[in-house]
Formats: C-alpha cells, structure tokens, sequence
C-alpha cells in the first residue's frame, strides 16, 4: 500500500528538516520553487538542483557580508560607485577590466594611485 503525502504534511515535514539541517532558504521559498519547477515542468533533479543552488548562493552572500562586518573598513567604496567623471584621466575600460577580477585569480597585484584628498 503507498501513502501519498498531502502538501500541507510536505511542507511541515520540509520545516522540521530545514531547521534541523540549518537550511532557511529552502525553509522559506521551498513552496514558491516547487510552484515555479512545476510550471516550468522541471524534473526532480533539476528542482533539487535550483533549491540546493539557492541557498549555495545566500550562504555565500552571508559569508560575503560577513566578511566585510568584520574587516570593519572606516567606510564602504564600491567599484560601481566610482565616478568615472570625476576621474577623466581612468580609461572607462580598464575600471570593467578590473571590475572581471582576472587579477584576483591570477595573484597579480594592483594599485590605484590618485591625488590627495580625492578619495
């Protein structure tokens, strides 16, 4: 004899186990995925693929501000705050160049130089 579970026992079954698997992404948008992979008619490993790279990607982004709360740098400066306006003598194409991180991978260092008090 095969038991179906209804949605209501799936999704409290899928509470319990995301929070004792410490999973709160999948705890929180699991019913919207499923809608989501059901229009799309997904099959189950490409489901389970979308939620697991769900929460890979907002552990990451926790880890990521983590990581910048405790450097505690004075104040935040992003590469896509930067005026390019301000700055007349920087080729627009080397800022995305950087802005790809081929530097970072390939351990080449880089320094930005610039008059006092330009920030």
């Amino acid at each position: 004899m095969t038991t179906t579970m209804t949605d209501s026992a799936a999704l409290a079954s899928i509470g319990a186990a995301t929070r004792e698997l410490r999973l709160p992404v999948v705890r929180a948008d699991a019913a919207h995925m499923a809608e989501v992979a059901q229009r799309a008619q997904a099959s189950y490993l490409a489901f389970l693929a979308e939620v697991l790279a769900a929460e890979v990607d907002e552990r990451a982004e926790r880890r990521r501000q983590r990581r910048v709360h405790e450097a505690r740098f004075p104040r935040l400066k992003r590469l896509a705050d930067f005026e390019l306006s301000a700055a007349p003598s920087v080729n627009p194409a080397t800022v995305a160049t950087l802005a790809g991180g081929a530097y970072l991978d390939a351990g080449e260092p880089v320094v930005l130089l610039g008059d006092s008090g330009r920030g």
